[in-house]
């Protein structure tokens, strides 16, 4: 009465252990596909309770030891026949094994015995429980040495047909399950947990495929054990709900579960409906790594630079031209460069236009533009200095001195020159002779000035 009671409760609520951890690198073939970072939007999949799932290589290994009641044995084939009519089997779709194991293990059926699904149901309601130990790492060892076969009915690796293996035990392993686990995992299968009332959850999470929030479940009682089924449609249906159309994505759909999410093709943007996108602009603020200047290029972008650089082999960042370079200015006679652009210059005698690229030559005796101390004379783009009349060049060839007469004369000025002369000598005869008498008067008065005094 107690057990009726508790499986009663226990009916009502399907605990499952989340148990997260990093996926494992490398596993191949993950039913998981995980979205896509964005916006997302959920929905439910498809009504009913069949899908038309990715194709599987699935091996049911289900404990039947002696922990197993008869009437707890019967629940688990009603959730082996529950998940086979969950699957799209089929020899070109799902092919289906079942082992059955305690302290030995027995293959049911392998993968390639039966691809319709009343056959497999048949082929499960006969089994009948083995009622000894619980060797699991054993019946694992033996899907992966017995059944994961081409022989068996294992589709070669290079089909990429997942190969997914679900355990059902309600015990602890009595061998090494883990270095066992491991080998299968890391010869690509997909390992689902599942635990039952006095489970050894340790053995699960170890045995498990990574992340072990989507491979490790645990129910209370062999009573509700079926429930699972949804979780498991949902999970080998998970890659249909996009692949049927049912969905209303308008660029991107991605599943999840048993349902999808909409995603957008890279340059586009999931808008606020989570279904339809827009076209973003790449070059926002924060979306692209042009260092100047970003040109959008349909739903991309491409980096352009200033006038006056130029775009670096990396594509993103520029360095300044030369513009001074020939062809690249407009300058008549001198270019400047300056950081990516220029300025024009003029040669020594000529001065800037107003177009600020044309040049004019300067008068260079223009006042204040030369150095000359009396007479500027200009020659084209230079000057010589002069003299007025009357004075010579000094040898610094700016000042001027007075001249000095040339003893070399004309006649007319040598005739000149005898006149002067010959009147500088009357003249000088005259002031001779008046000197001459001026000293004979002087005497006389001298004399007569004697008589008087003697008188």
């Amino acid at each position: 009465m107690g057990r009726a009671i508790g499986i009663l409760g226990c009916s009502l609520a399907l605990l499952l252990l989340l148990l997260r951890a990093p996926p494992a690198r490398g596993s191949p073939h993950r039913l998981r596909r995980q979205p896509r970072t964005g916006g997302v939007s959920r929905s439910h999949g498809p009504a009913g309770t069949t899908c038309k799932n990715q194709p599987l290589d699935l091996v049911f290994i289900v404990d039947s030891s002696r922990s197993v009641r008869p009437e707890e044995f019967e629940k688990v084939k009603v959730f082996l026949s529950k998940m086979i009519d969950t699957l799209d089997v089929g020899e070109r779709t799902t092919r289906v094994a079942v082992m059955n194991y305690a302290s030995t293990v027995k293959v049911e059926f392998p993968l390639r015995t039966y691809f319709d699904k009343a056959s497999m149901k048949e082929a499960v309601s006969r089994i009948e429980p083995l009622s000894a130990g619980t060797m699991t790492g054993l019946a694992i060892q033996t899907a992966m040495d017995e059944v994961f076969t081409e022989e068996m009915g294992t589709r070669p690796a290079n089909f990429n047909i997942p190969k997914v293996v679900i355990v059902v035990t309600d015990g602890r392993p009595q061998d090494r399950v883990q270095d066992v686990a491991a080998s299968a995992q890391a010869a690509g299968i997909e390992i689902y947990a599942v635990g039952v009332d006095r489970a050894d959850m340790q053995s699960l999470r170890i045995m498990a495929s990574e992340p072990l929030d989507e491979h490790v479940f645990y129910v209370e009682t062999y009573g509700v054990i079926e429930k699972l089924t949804s979780k498991f449609r949902e999970t080998f249906c998970a890659a249909n709900v996009c692949a049927l159309g049912t969905h209303d994505c308008q660029q991107v759909c991605v599943s999840d579960g048993g349902s999808y999410l909409c995603d957008c093709y890279q340059g586009y943007t999931l808008n606020p409906d989570k279904r339809t996108c827009s076209a973003v602009d790449p070059c926002a603020p924060g979306r692209h790594e042009c260092e100047q200047v970003c040109v959008s290029n349909n739903g991309s972008y491409v980096c352009e630079c200033y006038e006056g650089h130029s775009l670096n082999p990396d594509k993103k960042t520029c360095s300044a031209m030369d513009m001074c370079t020939p062809g690249r200015h407009d300058c008549a006679q001198v270019c400047l460069s300056n950081d990516g652009s220029y300025r024009c210059d003029c040669f020594e005698g000529y001065t800037l236009n107003p177009d600020k690229k044309t040049c004019s030559a300067v008068d260079m005796c223009a006042p204040g533009r030369h150095d000359c101390e009396q007479v500027c004379v200009r020659d084209d783009l230079f000057y010589t200095c002069d003299c007025y009349q009357g004075y010579t060049l000094n040898p610094d060839k700016k000042t001027c001195s007075r001249a000095i007469t040339s003893s070399l004369v004309t006649t007319e000025e040598s005739c000149k020159c005898e006149a002067i002369a010959a009147l500088q000598d009357s003249v000088t005869s005259h002031l001779e002779a008046l000197s001459a008498k001026l000293d004979e008067v002087s005497e006389k008065l001298q004399a007569y000035q004697g008589r008087q005094q003697v008188v």
